[in-house]
Order: structure tokens, then C-alpha cells, then sequence
């Protein structure tokens, strides 16, 4: 990965250099005032006014740059309107060729308009969280407070560039009404399907939703699988673009995503019948929180080697998988027939030890090809929700009982006979079918030596003019030495406290945040089977129904909120929502003064529910903004802590069920939605707290 100073570099419009933002000053200006402090020549509230005033500056050089440009831009369609006045009453199709193509060059200088704002917008997100994180302060919100929400905004300029949209409806509207030389007009705002389908067009619309995080539906859902995306386009393909291309193969894709679809299928098959399978060998009924978290806290081990194993192979990884759970499932639904409650609690903990969700992230991150990676993130997510959907579904068509030889086959052992069986199945289709992509080698390149700079010509140059040159080089080196986007220090992370250095106060909350509503999620989901028979003596049928149903809204929750909540409010504006509502969902879910009904329960599960997915999707793509680059490859990842976060989630919530339920039954919904409200509100304080830099 390139860093980011020298991409800015490589990326400059040669004629427009001067008008970048001067990166490179400004991390030399960080480094000056951190030797002013320590040698107490300044104070921390100078430096804050100071750089304060430098990022104005800076900033509105960029603008003014910017309108001058969108009238340059305005200029040229005002006198191309008038030619397509003039052709549209002739109907020369020479003319009308010509003009379109003239059309088509506005379009391509307003790609690099756009290109510019975005690596500029880039380049202040990156020194704002620099500046954080060298001082350990909290300027950036300071900054974002006192800029972005005053009347006379630069920021807003840069960030949300208004006024772009105009150039790119005139360009949009006239190549479409050109598109038809016969004089049928074609509104984008009538029809906007039958836009013109132009490259040019395509381009700029992307980079428009780019600037804004505006999404379709299929962008929400691939951002739910924390696959991080480019931060910048590159003008051509790169080497590692065509190595992706080279290795991409869709079944072995497609194994991938069955792998994630079968394996929360694997979780969640036996979340109805748990409560039912514990009493059955002799334990309390709460002891399906250790039964279904077995397997969460088997996967807090498992997301780390097999994130490590993914640097050196995928398909071997995801055969160890499949036989671990094959063991682990076979081990399950033995344990009626050996009567062994520890026989349970190890099948589980092997299918904890299976997940490969690490492996089919990683092999979609480094596989598949930057044009198809966002639907396959897509796929990934999808997968994830219809298998969570599947799980207590087909939970509720295993109503039998039945025996052959000494094996039982009931409600309590199909689920693990038939998980069994489908990875054996898939284990057969994996070893035929998967294709081991050629691993990325990084060739050491010998450096080149310029004959005319050798040893002995160096005897010859004067020693002042070394001794300088010298100087320049340790200055230099110096910044370097703590700037993460050097080179050295934009590679990935090699250890866990590497990791956790890196994660800034904004990466902590958002991890919390994840953490918080996979708590609430999985306390939900874990104690249904016992709250719904307590209160309301529901069937395992009536329970997989009602589970299947929650996971059933995971994708139209996300239809809707990809494709219109999150183009018309911010993310962090729904991130706060979202945890609003399910703070509302869990108190709610209370039983206090009036008896408990279905509705109550229903509702409160679907509102707590179906926030957290929505909070699920703004949440991990906040993160992958906020964190540092560092952290989008290798074993040590983003997708990495936030999985591991949400597996201890799942862990201490699954543990809180049970260790509650042991003391007392008749508390146990009001006692475990105590930890969940609690976790929520801090939440929310803590949102509050990093809300300006999430701008």
C-alpha cells in the first residue's frame, strides 16, 4: 500500500500542484511543535491556534481553486448550451457527434475536479487524526465543531462539495437529451434509468457518491463485511490490480461464501432447541448460554490463526475448518445417546474452532478483483444473514424422533447431524473444486547506482555540501521516523499491542460501539428459547418461526437503509439514531408493573433487532474511515479486532445468561437487559464525545 504523501504526489494535476493541500509542511509543522513543547518554548493552546490558522489557510486556497474551477466549468456548458440550441434546430448528426464529445471533455475535467477534492478531503482527515494522535488531544473535534457548522463553512466546501452536483446534472441532462438524434427527449429527472450511458458519466456519478457516502443498497450491505475499499482511485491499473486478476476464480469465491453461509447456519440451527438439549442431559436450561457461547469463545482463538494462516494458503485453512466442525457437529449430536453434557460443551467448542470467517474476508480482500470486491463483500454479508435467517428455520422442520441402531434422531441431534453432513458434503466440493491463489511475493529490487554518485567520485564533493546533504537526510528522517505514512510504518501491523497502539479515540468507540450491539443481539437471541417458554409457553417451532422471521428483515432493512436513509442523513447522524433506538428496543424488552405479553416482546425484539443491523452497517463503515491504513491488511486487521470484539461480546453475554439463570430464573429477561442498557447509554456518552470526528 502506497502512503499517502507519496500518492498525493504521484496523483497531482501538474498545473494544479500549488493549490493541493501542502501535506508534507503540515506533518513538518507537527513535528516542530511537538520539539517546541518538550522544550517548553510553546504551549499546547498556541499550537492549536497556530495550526488551526495554517489549516484555514490551506483550506481556503483549495476552495477558492475549487469555485474558480466550477465556473471555468459553468462558462464552457453556457456556451455549449448554445450550440446544442442551434444543433437541435438543424439535426446535423456531424454536429450533434461533435458536440457530445464536447460534452464528454467538461465531463472528464470534472472528474479531475472531483479527484482533486477527494484527495484533499483525504489529506485533512489524515493530518487532523495525525495531529490527535501525536499530542493526544482532541483538535480535530475542536476543529470540525468551530469550521464545519459555521455560516461562512470552507469545510463544507471541501467535504460535502457543494455546488459539483449542478455541473454534473447539466453534463448528465444534455448528453442524454443528444443520446436520441431523432428529437425524442429523455429527461433524467422523468426516467432517470434512461440516462445516458456514458464511462464518462458512470465516473463521475461514482465519484459524486464517493465525496457524499452516498450508497445504493448494494454498497450498504458490502460495507456489513468491513472489506476496506481504496481510499483514492488510481489513474491505471496497478501490478497488484492485474495479480488479482490473474488469481480471481468465481468457484473458488463461491466456495468461500458458502463456507460463511454454512457456518452461520452452524450457529444458530441450535439456538431453538439449546435450552431443550441441556435439560435433556441433566442441566438447567440455562445452560444453553455456555452451550451456544462455546462456540463464540473457541472463535476469539480461532479468528487469530486463521487470520495468520490466510498470509501463507486459503484452501488449506478452509479444509482444517470443515473437518473441525464435521468433528465438532458429529460430537454434538452424540452427546444425547452418550449422555454427556461435556461431549456438548466440546462439539461446540470445535465448531468454534472451525470458523474460517477470517479466511473467506481476507480471500476477498486479497482475491478477488477491486471491480467485483464490493459485490462480493455484498455476497459475504448476505450469506452471513440468510444463513443466520436459515439456522432456526430448518431447526423447526427437524419435529421427529426416531432411532436407527443405537443413534437417536431428534429435534435435539438433527441439527448437528445434518451440519455434519452438509460439511462433509462441502469438504468433498471444496477439495475438488478450490483453486489455491499464487501467493503475493514482494521481490527485493536491487537499488540502482548512478555511476557519476559511486564511492570513489564522493571523495570529491565538498564537505560542506555532504555535511548538508547529510543534514537534510536526518531531517527528513526524522519526520518519517514517526509519521505512519512512511513506507516502513504503512506496513501491516505485527502484533496485537501493535494493533491496539494504532486505535485512536474515534477506532475505540466504534469498536464499543460494535461490541455494544452485538451484546444486545446475542442476548436477544440467546435467551429467546427460555423468556418466550417462561412467559408464554412458545413450541422450539414457535421459537425457530420467530428467529427465522428476525433474520428475514436483515436484507430489506438494508434495502432501505443503503438505498435512501443514509443518502439523505449522515452516517454518524444515523450511527446516533441507531443506538438511540436500540437503547429504546431494550428498555422496552423490560417486565415491569404490567404482566409480560407477545406484543411487548415481539416489538421490543424487532425494534432492538433490526436497529442493530442498521447500527451495524453505519457503524463498520465509520470505522474503516476513522482507523488507521495500517490496519486494512495483514493478520492483525481491522476485520480482525472487530470481529474479536464482537465474539467477546457474544461470549460474556452467552456467560451472563447462564450465570444468572443459575441463581434465578423468574429475573433472568430483567437481570441480563440491565448489562445491555447500561453498555448502550455509554455507548451513546461515548458517541457524543467523538462525534465531530466523524465528520
Amino acid at each position: 500500500m502506497v502512503a499517502f504523501g507519496k500518492k498525493l504526489k504521484e496523483n497531482q494535476i501538474e498545473e494544479w500542484r500549488e493549490y493541493y493541500i501542502n501535506y508534507k509542511l503540515l506533518k513538518k509543522k507537527l513535528n516542530e511543535y511537538k520539539r517546541q513543547i518538550e522544550v517548553g518554548a510553546e504551549n499546547q493552546h498556541h499550537v492549536l491556534m497556530d495550526f488551526s490558522r495554517m489549516l484555514d489557510t490551506q483550506i481556503e486556497r483549495i476552495v477558492c481553486f475549487l469555485i474558480q474551477q466550477q465556473g471555468r466549468l459553468a462558462s464552457r456548458l453556457l456556451n455549449l448550451g448554445e450550440q446544442h440550441d442551434v444543433v437541435s434546430q438543424r439535426s446535423d448528426g456531424y454536429t450533434i457527434s461533435e458536440l457530445r464529445e464536447a460534452y464528454k471533455a467538461v465531463g472528464q475535467d470534472l472528474l479531475d475536479l472531483l479527484f482533486f477534492v477527494d484527495i484533499n478531503a483525504t489529506g485533512l482527515r489524515k493530518i487532523l487524526k495525525k495531529f490527535d494522535k501525536r499530542f493526544g488531544s482532541r483538535f480535530a473535534d475542536y476543529y470540525v465543531k468551530t469550521r464545519a457548522n459555521h455560516p461562512y463553512s470552507q469545510l463544507r466546501q471541501v467535504f460535502k462539495h457543494v455546488g459539483i452536483e449542478a455541473v454534473v446534472g447539466a453534463i448528465s441532462r444534455n448528453l442524454a437529451d443528444l443520446q436520441n438524434q431523432e428529437g425524442n427527449y429523455i429527461s433524467i429527472y422523468d426516467q432517470p434509468a434512461l440516462s445516458y450511458p456514458d464511462p464518462v458519466v458512470d465516473s463521475i456519478n461514482a465519484a459524486v457518491n464517493k465525496l457524499s457516502n452516498s450508497t445504493n443498497f448494494l454498497e450498504y450491505l458490502g460495507k456489513h463485511a468491513f472489506i476496506i475499499q481504496e481510499e483514492y482511485p488510481s489513474p491505471s491499473p496497478s501490478a497488484e490490480s492485474c495479480s488479482m486478476e490473474q488469481n480471481y476464480h468465481f468457484m473458488s469465491l463461491l466456495l468461500n461464501l458458502v463456507n460463511t453461509f454454512l457456518y452461520m447456519v452452524n450457529t444458530y440451527i441450535i439456538v431453538p432447541t439449546a435450552d431443550n438439549y441441556s435439560l435433556s442431559l441433566g442441566a438447567a436450561a440455562t445452560v444453553c448460554g455456555v452451550v451456544i457461547g462455546s462456540m463464540a469463545i473457541a472463535q476469539v482463538f480461532s479468528s487469530v490463526y486463521f487470520s495468520a494462516w490466510s498470509n501463507r494458503s486459503y484452501c488449506r485453512p478452509l479444509l482444517f475448518s470443515s473437518i473441525v466442525l464435521l468433528l465438532g457437529n458429529t460430537l454434538y449430536a452424540l452427546a444425547y445417546d452418550l449422555n454427556s453434557i461435556s461431549v456438548l460443551l466440546i462439539g461446540r467448542l470445535c465448531c468454534g474452532l472451525g470458523s474460517a470467517r477470517a479466511v473467506n474476508r481476507r480471500y476477498i480482500s486479497d482475491c478477488v478483483p477491486l471491480k467485483l470486491r464490493m459485490q462480493a463483500s455484498a455476497g459475504f454479508v448476505s450469506a452471513s444473514a440468510l444463513g443466520m435467517a436459515c439456522g432456526p428455520a430448518l431447526a423447526c422442520l427437524f419435529q421427529t424422533n426416531f432411532k436407527i441402531y443405537n443413534l437417536t434422531f431428534n429435534q435435539d441431534t438433527l441439527p448437528g447431524w445434518f451440519m455434519a453432513l452438509s460439511w462433509l458434503l462441502y469438504l468433498i466440493w471444496l477439495w475438488i473444486s478450490f483453486r489455491e491463489p499464487a501467493l503475493k511475493i514482494q521481490a527485493i529490487v536491487p537499488q540502482r547506482v548512478n555511476s557519476e554518485c559511486s564511492t570513489e567520485s564522493g571523495f570529491t564533493q565538498p564537505l560542506l555540501l555532504k555535511q548538508e546533504a547529510e543534514h537534510q537526510k536526518d531531517s527528513e528522517r526524522e519526520v518519517e521516523d514517526w509519521d505512519e505514512d512512511s513506507e516502513k510504518s504503512h506496513e501491516p501491523v505485527s502484533s496485537i499491542m501493535s494493533a491496539y497502539r494504532l486505535l485512536t479515540p474515534s477506532v475505540k468507540v466504534q469498536l464499543f460501539i460494535y461490541f455494544m450491539l452485538k451484546y444486545a443481539m446475542e442476548i436477544l437471541l440467546a435467551e429467546s428459547s427460555i423468556i418466550t417458554e417462561y412467559y408464554f409457553i412458545w413450541s422450539t417451532s414457535s421459537v425457530a418461526i420467530f428467529l427465522a422471521c428476525l433474520g428475514l428483515t436483515v436484507l430489506p432493512v438494508n434495502v432501505i437503509i443503503g438505498n435512501y436513509i443514509t443518502n439523505i442523513f449522515e452516517e454518524r447522524q444515523v450511527l446516533l439514531a441507531s443506538e438511540i433506538m436500540v437503547c429504546v428496543g431494550i428498555l422496552l424488552s423490560f417486565n415491569i408493573l404490567v404482566p409480560y405479553s407477545v406484543p411487548q416482546y415481539v416489538g421490543s425484539a424487532l425494534i432492538t433487532f433490526v436497529s442493530a443491523e442498521v447500527l451495524e452497517g453505519v457503524n463498520l463503515s465509520l470505522l474503516s474511515r476513522v482507523m488507521s491504513s495500517r490496519l486494512s491488511r495483514g493478520t492483525y486487521n481491522g476485520g480482525l479486532l472487530s470481529t474479536e470484539a464482537g465474539t467477546l461480546a457474544r461470549v460474556i453475554a452467552d456467560g451472563t445468561i447462564t450465570l444468572t439463570g443459575y441463581f434465578s430464573e423468574t429475573t433472568l429477561l430483567n437481570t441480563t437487559l440491565i448489562p445491555s442498557l447500561f453498555i448502550c447509554i455509554s455507548s451513546i456518552i461515548a458517541t457524543f464525545f467523538t462525534y465531530n470526528s466523524l465528520y
